[in-house]
C-alpha cells in the first residue's frame, strides 16, 4: 500500500453513506432522547487502558465502535432542553459544511487559495453585521477566550512605543485595564498570556443591574494614574457568562474616546442580539468599539469551533503579530502571492477551514432568522422567569436581560446551597433537561441559558417541572408550587 487512500473506493463510499445517513437520523432524534446520560465505567475504562493501534482497523468497525462507546454520551448541547453554559445547538448544514471543509483539508495561515477568499468574505460579513468599517481586519478562530487574547495583545501593542514591548517585553510599564466583576475569566487569563499579569487588569464593581458600574470605573482610571500606572483599555461585556446583563457600551465608548484607551467588547453570545431588531437596542455602542470578539458557534449555531475577533484600525493586529520569516516569504505571483496572511493577524500558523461553516451559516439560513433564534431564545428565557416569578417556592436571584434565567428553590430549614446543587445534578442524570449553576450574590443559583435554536417554551415547562418533581421527592413531602398569579 503506496499511501493512506483506501484500496477498494466503492467499499469506502459505501460506509461513507452509511455513516452519513446514520448521523443524519441521529440529528433528527436528538429532542426524543435524553438529554445526557453518564458513561458506563466499562466503556470509560476501555478509553482509559486502550494499548496504541500497531495495525489498522476496518472503518466499519471504527464506526461502530463510536456509536457504541461515544454518541451516547456526548455533552448534549444539540438537545432543546440542555439550558447549562453557553453552547449552541448545531445544525445539519453545518456538520456537512465541516466535511466538505475536511475533504480540502485545506490550511488558511495564508498562501494564494480559494478559502483564504471565503474567510476574508466572513469577516466583511461580521464587520458589516456588527457596523464596523469596511476596513476591519479580523479573523476566525477557537473561540472568545482566543479573540479576546488576541484583541487584549494587539491594545497594549498599540499604545505609545507598542511596538518595543514585541522585542523588550512589558518591563517596568505598568499597563492597566478594566473590565466588570462580572465579566468572563478569559479576560484575566488573556492578561496573564499576554505577559500583562491577572493584577493588571482591575476589576470594576457591578450595580443592581450587573453592568458595571461607571463612577467606580473612573474614580479607579484616576487613583492608577494618580499612581503611576498607564491605562490602555477597558472591556465591556455584551452578554455575561453568568446572567446574559450588558454593559453600558454607549457610556464606555464615550469614556474610551475621552480617555484615550481602547475600548473592547467581549460579545462571545450576547453581540449577536444585534441581529433581533428588537433587542439590538440592548448592544448600542457594540458599534463603536476598537475591537470585538464573538463566537458563531453559539447563538449563529455554527458547529463548534467557530470564535472570532475583529479590528477596527486595519493595521493594528498585524503589527501585533506579523512577522519576516524566509520560509513564509511572500510573492508577487503562484501560491506564495495573495498578502496579507491570516497568521499576521493572530498566533496560529497552522488554520482550518473554520470560515465554511460559517459562509453555509451566514448565506444558508441569513441574519433575518439568525435574529429571530436570538429572539425566539429570549422570549422562552422570559417565559421561564415569568414561571420561576410566580411559584411560591421559587427565588429569582437576578433580571432577565437577554437569555440567561438565575433562579433558585426555596425551602425553610434547607441547606439552599447544598440542596439547589443536588437538585441541579438529579437533573442532569434524570436526563430529562441540563442546566447549570452559578452564584449571584453569594448565593449558589440554578442557570438556565436559552441557546439552542431547537428549544421552545414546553422545554422550559418540562425543565421547571421536573425540577419541582425531584425536590419533592428529595425532600420527601410536598412543596407549594401553585399561585393564583397568571404566567405571562
Amino acid at each position: 500500500m503506496a499511501g493512506l487512500d483506501p484500496d477498494d473506493w466503492d467499499t469506502l463510499r459505501t460506509q461513507a453513506h452509511r455513516m452519513l445517513d446514520a448521523m443524519i437520523d441521529n440529528i433528527r432524534a436528538v429532542p426524543a432522547g435524553p438529554v445526557w446520560q453518564p458513561m458506563p465505567p466499562a466503556l470509560r475504562q476501555g478509553f482509559d487502558t486502550a494499548p496504541l493501534p500497531e495495525h489498522g482497523r476496518d472503518l466499519a468497525e471504527l464506526h461502530a465502535r463510536f456509536v457504541q462507546a461515544v454518541q451516547p454520551y456526548s455533552v448534549g448541547n444539540r438537545h432543546p432542553r440542555f439550558m447549562g453554559w453557553v453552547h449552541g445547538g448545531g445544525t445539519v448544514q453545518g456538520m456537512l459544511a465541516d466535511m466538505l471543509a475536511a475533504g480540502l483539508n485545506a490550511n488558511l495561515g495564508g498562501r494564494n487559495h480559494a478559502p483564504v477568499d471565503v474567510e476574508r468574505m466572513v469577516i466583511r460579513w461580521a464587520a458589516a453585521m456588527f457596523g464596523f468599517p469596511a476596513t476591519t481586519t479580523g479573523l476566525l478562530v477557537t473561540g472568545s477566550s482566543m479573540a479576546n487574547f488576541i484583541a487584549i495583545l494587539t491594545a497594549s501593542r498599540a499604545v505609545a512605543d507598542g511596538a518595543a514591548l514585541r522585542q523588550g517585553g512589558v518591563g517596568g510599564r505598568r499597563l492597566v485595564g478594566y473590565a466588570a466583576s462580572t465579566a468572563h475569566g478569559c479576560v484575566a487569563r488573556a492578561f496573564d498570556m499576554a505577559g500583562l499579569g491577572t493584577q493588571a487588569l482591575r476589576r470594576v464593581p457591578t450595580g443592581p443591574d450587573h453592568r458595571m458600574d461607571m463612577a467606580a470605573l473612573r474614580r479607579m482610571l484616576a487613583e492608577d494614574r494618580a499612581t503611576g500606572a498607564e491605562p490602555f483599555m477597558v472591556i465591556g461585556t455584551a452578554g455575561t457568562v453568568d446572567t446574559g446583563s450588558v454593559d453600558p457600551l454607549d457610556e464606555l465608548a464615550d469614556l474610551a474616546e475621552a480617555e484615550k484607551l481602547w475600548f473592547h467588547v467581549d460579545g462571545a453570545f450576547g453581540a449577536l442580539a444585534r441581529l433581533s431588531p428588537e433587542h439590538a437596542p440592548l448592544v448600542r455602542g457594540m458599534e463603536r468599539a476598537d475591537s470585538l470578539a464573538f463566537d458563531f458557534h453559539k447563538w449563529a449555531q455554527v458547529p463548534y469551533d467557530a470564535g472570532c475577533v475583529l479590528v477596527r484600525d486595519p493595521g493594528a493586529q498585524a503589527a501585533a503579530f506579523a512577522q519576516t520569516l524566509d520560509y513564509l516569504a511572500r510573492e508577487d505571483r503562484g501560491l506564495a502571492a495573495h498578502a496579507p496572511w491570516f497568521c499576521d493577524l493572530g498566533p496560529d500558523l497552522s488554520r482550518g477551514f473554520r470560515a465554511l461553516k460559517v459562509w453555509f451559516a451566514l448565506e444558508g439560513f441569513g441574519t433575518q432568522r439568525l435574529g429571530e433564534v436570538v429572539a425566539r431564545s429570549c422570549a422562552v428565557a422570559r417565559h421561564l422567569a415569568a414561571r420561576v416569578s410566580h411559584t411560591p417556592c421559587l427565588e429569582l436571584l437576578a433580571p432577565v436581560t437577554l437569555n440567561i434565567v438565575c433562579f433558585r428553590l426555596v425551602v425553610d430549614g434547607q441547606d439552599l446551597d447544598r440542596l439547589n446543587a443536588e437538585l441541579v445534578k438529579d437533573l442532569h442524570e434524570s436526563g430529562i433537561a441540563a442546566p447549570s449553576t452559578t452564584r449571584i450574590g453569594g448565593q449558589l443559583a440554578i442557570r438556565a441559558a436559552m441557546v439552542n435554536h431547537r428549544t421552545t417554551e414546553q422545554d422550559a415547562d418540562i425543565m421547571l417541572d421536573a425540577l419541582l418533581d425531584l425536590a419533592q421527592a428529595r425532600l420527601g413531602f410536598a412543596l407549594q408550587t401553585r399561585s393564583s398569579a397568571p404566567v405571562a
